[in-house]
């Protein structure tokens, strides 16, 4: 299909939608089973509900329009939940897993959000209120979301990972003033 309008573009942006939301659902399973921290796996599990309804009101919005929005892959989506599913396979310290797996997650959220700005945005300028009504319901989720997945990881996750980090500073500083002192004097 090409853009060749506003309404083209649109169902163009909602199949890509609803193809990441597809995706994210097959992948937050994984996450959860994975992540070690209780109140990380809640939020993983929260989204997990939410995202089916994110799928669901887009599905709504193809039906309102009388158009099949689940013939596209989000490409996007698919390369950024591959790099999720990297950090699990390296495995590791898990704390720090769990700091990468709130990256990659942030990482998707950014791009949900990007995707369901512009989608309700056009949806605007197309008059379809209701559809634009459901589109900023999920782009504040997702936002909402962003917020605790940082929260979480600069107040439990992020802390945690830090303190399996030996970092001796001392010597840094050390080496650091040692080449500060043998540079040859610039004048």
């Amino acid at each position: 299909m090409g853009l060749d309008n506003m309404k083209d573009l649109y169902l163009d942006q909602i199949g890509d939608l609803y193809s990441a939301e597809t995706q994210i659902i097959e992948a937050l399973p994984k996450m959860i089973e994975t992540t070690s921290h209780a109140q990380l796996r809640d939020g993983f599990s929260k989204h997990l509900t939410q995202t089916r309804e994110h799928a669901r009101r887009l599905e709504a919005i193809g039906k309102r329009l009388g158009e099949r929005i689940d013939d596209k892959k989000c490409k996007g989506m698919e390369g950024l939940l591959k790099e999720g599913s990297e950090a699990i396979k390296k495995g590791g310290n898990q704390s720090v897993v769990d700091a990468a797996l709130i990256a990659a997650a942030q990482r998707v959220e950014h791009y949900e959000i990007a995707g369901y700005g512009c989608a309700r945005t056009y949806a605007d300028a197309l008059g379809l209120t209701e559809d634009a009504s459901d589109l900023q319901r999920t782009l504040d989720e997702e936002a909402e979301t962003d917020k605790k997945l940082t929260q979480i990881a600069e107040s439990i996750v992020n802390p945690d990972a830090q303190r399996t980090t030996r970092f001796d500073r001392d010597v840094t500083s050390q080496r650091f003033g040692e080449v500060e002192r043998n540079r040859p004097d610039m004048r």
